[in-house]
């Protein structure tokens, strides 16, 4: 009897690996739809429509995005939660997919256990910027300022638990120092108020902070990511000017619905890496101020849990809500 049972279960591998690898092979073969949990026009949209085109000649087959906003990305990434997982359906996230299960009570999904990563696709670090008449030249002056007058300073944001809100909250949380949030409803009003000296500082996106930058209406201080900023190479980075071990990247990345076969999560893996290595692709996330960055599904599984566990601890520990 063991050894019928052996048998059966040798014989049910044989015929999962078959069928995984004719599934491959067969795929794809009809359109795939490619879910974007934000409205047009954001760096994540630009991306998957940028990366969409190539992979649909490569793949042959068309890829229809579809935009899905709502509630940080919840909306759309339950959607996808929900999906077939036959490789037909897939989703950009940002670093709001590891933030979210801390910022909302309940969520419709698990971000690790619904989903299957497939790639990194690109990061866009953030600028730490101030208004030019904030009498801070550096990183340094500007906690020295934020120490003499605790509460005074104020940081901009898009809105409570958005990546700028985040670099905010991380450099007050690492830097020792008590600053206030002031949120708006997007990265524009906020801008717009910075320049008009209604708040002190902002973590912006470099693509969208560097023609004020340029003209001398914002002053940067500091880039958030680990490396300097190929947009602003002259900016050292949060940790180069003083606060060791501060990091914030606002990455995206792609994920298909959790027991998609991982033949088809490879082929897909395959064809976006490919397609960020191309040459006009790389033209087009520079003009976003992003940097295209491919990982193996498993390096992206890794990144996400690790990603997902510093940001609970910071969104508890700043008591940090969703708008």
């Amino acid at each position: 009897m063991k050894q019928l049972m052996m048998k059966a279960l040798l014989g049910s591998a044989v015929l999962g690996a078959a069928f995984g690898a004719l599934a491959a092979d067969a795929y794809p073969s009809k359109p795939i739809k490619w879910v974007v949990p934000f409205t047009p026009g954001g760096a994540m949209d630009t991306m998957a429509r940028t990366l969409g085109e190539k992979m649909s000649q490569s793949m042959k087959q068309p890829i229809i995005i579809e935009n899905r906003p709502g509630a940080g990305g919840v909306v759309g990434s339950s959607a996808v939660a929900k999906s077939e997982p036959d490789g037909y359906t897939m989703m950009i996230v940002s670093i709001g997919h590891a933030v979210n299960p801390s910022l909302y009570a309940k969520l419709a999904y698990d971000p690790v256990k619904d989903f299957e990563p497939v790639s990194l696709v690109g990061i866009v670090p953030n600028v730490l910027v101030v208004n030019p008449s904030v009498k801070a030249n550096n990183v340094a002056e500007l906690v020295d300022l934020a120490k003499q007058q605790p509460g005074k300073l104020t940081f901009a944001s898009a809105g409570s638990g958005t990546t700028i809100h985040l670099a905010g909250e991380l450099f007050a949380s690492m830097a020792n120092v008590d600053i206030l949030h002031v949120p708006y409803k997007g990265s524009a009003p906020a801008v717009t108020d910075l320049m008009g000296r209604q708040v002190d500082m902002m973590f912006d996106s470099v693509s969208s902070a560097k023609p004020y930058i340029d003209a001398g209406r914002l002053k940067p201080l500091a880039v958030t990511t680990s490396k300097r900023s190929s947009v602003l190479p002259n900016v050292p980075t949060v940790a180069e000017a003083g606060i060791k071990g501060y990091e914030l990247s606002g990455w995206y990345a792609v994920f298909v619905p959790a027991k998609t076969p991982q033949p088809v999560v490879n082929r897909i893996n395959e064809e976006l890496v490919k397609a960020l290595g191309q040459p006009d692709v790389k033209a087009r996330f520079a003009q976003i101020g992003a940097e295209p960055v491919g990982s193996s599904p498993a390096e992206l599984g890794k990144y996400l849990k690790s990603e997902t566990a510093k940001w609970s601890e910071i969104v508890k520990a700043r008591n940090i809500k969703a708008d």
